[in-house]
C-alpha cells in the first residue's frame, strides 16, 4: 500500500471517531438537561435587553 491509502484509513477513522464522539456528546446533553434549558437562548436575553436600553 501506498503512504496516500494509510492517511485516507487514517482520517476515515478520525471521522469515525469524531462522529462518535458528537454521538455520545448528544446522548449525554440531552440526557443531562431538560428541553427547556436547551431551547433557551441566552444570546436571545441579551438582544431583549439591548433593545430594551436602546428605547429608553
Amino acid at each position: 500500500m501506498e503512504l496516500w491509502n494509510y492517511i485516507e484509513y487514517g482520517a476515515w477513522a478520525l471521522a469515525a471517531l469524531l462522529g462518535l464522539h458528537m454521538l455520545v456528546d448528544w446522548l449525554k446533553t440531552d440526557s443531562t438537561y431538560d428541553e427547556d434549558v436547551l431551547i433557551s437562548s441566552r444570546e436571545g436575553e441579551l438582544e431583549a435587553m439591548a433593545e430594551e436600553h436602546k428605547v429608553h
